[in-house]
């Protein structure tokens, strides 16, 4: 069976200023997105699934239903700030959705197979996908046998802000032991630090991060419900409060319900965290062009 692909594609991008998601980068008018789920196709993904908001859902299908018809099958699915479970009331004041763990709970009606999760505006690299085809595709539908691609700290850093990372920990066999989500990490005078509340603290920049690509099965879903119901009890009526996934996989690690391998890459991340990201990613889009792991158009 072959597994799925699930693009976290809801978020609204109050950083970079726009709709970063559909975004042109490549020279034929393709965003971050297109060259995501041409390495999926390339790997053996049989089926995408678009985690989107509802205020641009209209404008989204508009792009990638003709994009991708007879390319790869395709599902979209709302991340809705009010799918809660019932008998819960949260923040009338609340805009901001609930994370990207909440995001990945809203496929599980359409996703039958081992899946990865990526973010919508995250450039990967053709090897990751690969990597972890071949981990899911040795995975059973009730299997507890998870996976992330980790990257280097520095390979993974924005020279126009500050960005959020999952510090990671692993043991002597690359399974993951504690995943921390650090915030407001930057880069300064050679050093790297992240904000624990009003403290700077230097981290280093070899240090494993989880840049949101994971790989589960479908015993995922039922985990994270669970976990999200304790969550939103507590955190109803927070304006911001979010239930990230690295914080599902350390609970399911903490309590031996999960095992979760380390996939190492050395790839250079790109994306467009900031408006000031776009030229460069841009510019290593026609790069990797130049070299032939793309072609100039991708869907031609």
């Amino acid at each position: 069976m072959k597994p799925t692909l699930l693009i976290l594609a809801a978020g609204l991008g109050s950083r970079y200023g726009g709709v970063k998601q559909m975004d042109t980068i490549g020279p034929s008018g393709e965003s971050i997105i297109d060259y995501s789920i041409y390495d999926a196709i390339r790997a053996g993904f049989g089926k995408v699934v678009f985690v989107l908001n509802p205020t641009i859902e209209k404008d989204f299908k508009e792009i990638y239903e003709p994009r991708l018809k007879g390319k790869i099958d395709t599902e979209f699915v709302l991340q809705e700030i009010n799918n809660i479970p019932k008998g819960i009331t949260f923040n009338p004041k609340r805009v901001k959705p609930w994370g990207t763990g909440h995001a990945v709970m809203m496929a599980k009606d359409v996703i039958n197979e081992p899946f990865a999760v990526i973010n919508a505006d995250d450039f990967y690299g053709r090897e990751a996908y690969q990597v972890l085809a071949g981990f899911l595709k040795n995975r059973l539908n009730h299997q507890t046998n998870y996976a992330m691609v980790g990257y280097l700290l520095k390979n993974t850093l924005s020279d126009f802000g500050s960005v959020s990372r999952g510090i990671c920990s692993s043991d002597d066999n690359d399974f993951l032991t504690d995943v921390v989500e650090r915030t407001s990490i930057e880069k300064k005078d050679g050093k790297v630090f992240y904000l624990e509340g009003e403290k700077k603290v230097e981290i280093d920049e070899n240090s494993i991060v989880s840049m949101n690509f994971w790989g589960f099965t479908p015993m995922f879903f039922e985990q994270l419900e669970k976990d999200f119901k304790k969550f939103i009890i507590e955190n109803a009526n927070q304006l911001k409060a979010e239930f990230f996934i690295p914080l599902v996989a350390n609970n399911l690690i903490k309590s031996n319900q999960a095992d979760i391998k380390v996939l190492k890459s050395n790839a250079k991340w790109f994306g467009v965290t900031y408006q000031e990201d776009k030229p460069i990613t841009i510019k290593r889009v026609k790069e990797l062009i130049k070299q032939g792991v793309y072609p100039e158009n991708l869907w031609k």
